[in-house]
């Protein structure tokens, strides 16, 4: 048996090496990432723009073990929990979590020095503040009229640890907390991963039923996203396809579900342009969760391989990452990931990940007694 603490600091750790190994390569395609680097299997790698304009403007790095906005919010997330020591819905989010991003300043590894999160964050996890601060909208109501992306479900991690072996409870919290955030599918993601997290806590827990966990109470685009990007998954490990097949054909699959393919950068030509991307709809389905259950099923839940294929998989690399580690390490624990690789994290980002775990751990635990003594007061109902 794994032990609970092992298994969160496993979320907390890979997470964060997901985020850092995706980082340096997010929004290269599969053959931009394949020419340039060949393979990424290493923190130790540069970020292909670091020379670039906008980032030697915005002062910002990354490469090296540098981690992103997706596990700094985790962290804002686990923090919340911690001073609440309760389950969280939209309302905690406009006022804590508010408070978290936009109030109180933390140490950012792209700039190198203390900032308030909200300096780093894109767009779309701005828009929190847009709503909920400035707009003072109804907390339910926040994620309406956002873009539509994977933003909520790539910090939702958590949710699941307070959930463990609780999917639906799971699927339930992170929906009312996130709908405060996103909507429509970037909402129904948010769900489902924290879903996935939750059935990975359970002891015995397999890759397939994590995949049918999210089958299960995924809806609508997402769901079906789900269902054809892991049977193309099962197929193609079953015939030991080589990378470049694999990378292919399920992006062929997904097509159906997230019509961008490799254009995901923004440009001056996109401007007023008529498109689906990153609007409400019941048919689609963000790309990056689907692909990351994939690349686990590829690998039969193998932890670095699972990892390095999707990261090196191309697009959004930091958030296919950031799932695959966050489901894998809940699955699996912290010794999974090698030391080196969580000492140069923890140097590089100087962030106590190993510290907040700990703490996390015993938030967690709390609230889940909390859950059980209600559980037991209940049964007094069936008697």
């Amino acid at each position: 048996m794994i032990p609970f603490q092992a298994r969160v600091k496993g979320v907390i750790y890979a997470a964060a090496l997901g985020d850092a190994l995706g980082a340096a390569v997010e929004k290269l395609s599969y053959e931009e990432i394949k020419a340039a680097y060949g393979r990424v299997e290493s923190l130790n790698i540069p970020w292909y723009k670091a020379n670039a304009d906008a980032a030697v403007t915005l002062g910002k790095k990354r490469g090296f073990s540098i981690v992103t906005d997706d596990t700094l919010m985790m962290g804002a997330l686990m923090r919340v929990y911690m001073k609440e020591e309760r389950h969280l819905d939209a309302y905690d989010l406009a006022n804590e979590f508010v408070k978290e991003i936009a109030y109180r300043r933390t140490y950012i590894p792209e700039f190198g020095r203390e900032a308030l999160m909200i300096e780093r964050l894109f767009y779309p996890e701005k828009y929190i503040f847009t709503r909920h601060a400035l707009a003072n909208c109804e907390p339910r109501e926040g994620g309406i009229g956002n873009m539509v992306n994977c933003g909520a479900a790539m910090y939702i991690a958590p949710v699941g640890i307070v959930n463990a072996g609780n999917p639906k409870g799971a699927y339930d919290e992170a929906i009312l907390f996130a709908m405060g955030h996103q909507n429509s599918y970037g909402l129904e993601a948010a769900g489902v991963m924290a879903a996935c997290v939750a059935k990975a806590f359970e002891d015995g827990a397999s890759v397939e039923g994590i995949v049918d966990t999210a089958v299960r109470l995924a809806k609508d685009g997402t769901k079906q996203a789900i269902i054809a990007v892991t049977q193309e998954a099962r197929r193609l490990r079953d015939k030991k396809a080589e990378m470049d097949e694999v990378v292919d054909l399920l992006q062929d699959v997904m097509k159906d579900y997230s019509p961008m393919g490799d254009d995901v950068h923004r440009s001056e030509g996109k401007a007023g342009l008529p498109s689906n991307h990153y609007t409400p709809s019941r048919l689609f389905s963000i790309e990056e969760l689907p692909m990351a259950l994939a690349f686990i099923v590829l690998n039969d839940g193998a932890f670095y391989p699972s990892m390095y294929d999707g990261i090196n998989s191309g697009r959004d690399t930091d958030s296919i990452g950031v799932m695959i580690g966050a489901i894998l390490g809940a699955l699996y624990g912290d010794e999974v990931i090698k030391e080196e690789d969580q000492v140069l994290l923890e140097k590089a980002n100087r962030m106590d990940f190993a510290g907040l775990s700990s703490r996390f751990a015993e938030t967690a635990k709390k609230i889940i007694a909390k859950d059980l003594q209600l559980h037991t007061y209940r049964k007094k109902y069936l008697t």
